[in-house]
């Protein structure tokens, strides 16, 4: 699931059905079980086991287009996650998922209405993504003087950008939640440090991933903070080339993001509408992300009056 693609995308309220629950739950309480007996053997050979089911889990929710399913198994998930980083505490990869997926569950499921639950979410998730960083080789990526972080991110190869790219989303949605905070911004510099040294390992990564991050930071500044209407448009554009039409966030950030700015309408319509005539399910591993950009997209185009 994603990690930076976040916004009051879906509401969440309620309790799980029986039938969701159910079967979550016997998940939940399974591995557990797995985890706990296996304390005294090989906690780490259990963890592998199990975290390669809930890859497997995690590919499944992916192609998911009922968002209530995956809503109601999500914290079980997120518990699962923990419980692995627990057994696991020092493997980048198990802390790059579970920072993910808090991520992910904050800005798909988790409304504005809802701030401090939010903030409990993206906290755990960028305390996992900077440990994820600490274990491939970036020291101290929050305190460190910023000269040595920007000297160790220059050593960085094609193997850590996952790692760049999905950590600085994670930041980056903290730091969201928190731009009333001058601590929090003072942070951004980091991000976009990341995400540039990402953009220069590959600037196709995740369907141009880098591109509309770098989209979304210069279209979202004024101009005396570094923004600029005219790169955003630039890396929205790359990123879209990228996407191929098959990631339909991009063109949900492209018309909520650039097209207000600019406050071209029939940008602003036109590429809302692309992506409802868009299904979902063009890419299987999309299918998730995909409902959740249409939901937006609806959302977006019935306030078209409000925002022009």
């Amino acid at each position: 699931m994603g990690g930076f693609l976040g916004s009051d995308y879906v509401q969440s309220s309620g309790w799980p059905s029986l039938n969701s629950f159910g079967l979550w739950s016997r998940l939940f309480l399974t591995l557990i079980l797995v985890l706990a007996t296996s304390c005294s053997v090989n906690k780490k050979v259990t963890t592998i086991s199990a975290a390669s089911l809930m890859e497997d889990v995690a590919k499944a929710a992916n192609k998911q287009s009922d968002l209530r399913v995956v809503r109601e198994g999500m914290p079980a998930y997120l518990m699962l996650m923990d419980g692995m980083v627990e057994g696991w505490p020092d493997n980048d990869r198990l802390l790059l998922a579970a920072a993910r997926t808090y991520s992910s569950f904050a800005s798909a499921f988790v409304t504005e209405d809802d701030p401090a639950f939010r903030d409990v979410l993206l906290s755990r998730s960028k305390t996992y993504a900077l440990r994820a960083l600490e274990q491939r080789g970036l020291e101290r990526p929050l305190t460190s003087p910023f000269d040595g972080f920007e000297a160790a991110l220059k050593r960085t190869t094609g193997d850590d950008l996952p790692y760049l790219f999905w950590a600085g989303s994670c930041w980056a949605a903290w730091i969201g939640i928190h731009r009333n905070s001058i601590e929090a911004l003072a942070e951004l510099p980091r991000v976009e440090a990341l995400m540039r040294r990402a953009l220069a390992l590959d600037e196709g990564y995740f369907y141009g991933g880098p591109h509309l991050f770098m989209g979304i930071w210069y279209a979202s500044r004024p101009s005396v903070a570094g923004g600029s209407l005219e790169r955003a448009h630039t890396h929205f554009s790359k990123a879209i080339e990228f996407g191929q039409g098959q990631f339909l966030m991009t063109y949900v950030y492209y018309a909520d993001v650039y097209a207000r700015k600019t406050l071209d309408r029939e940008l602003f319509t036109s590429t809302l509408q692309k992506t409802l005539d868009t299904p979902a399910d063009i890419v299987p591993e999309l299918t998730l992300l995909n409902t959740v950009a249409r939901q937006k997209a609806a959302k977006l185009l019935a306030q078209a009056d409000e925002f022009f």
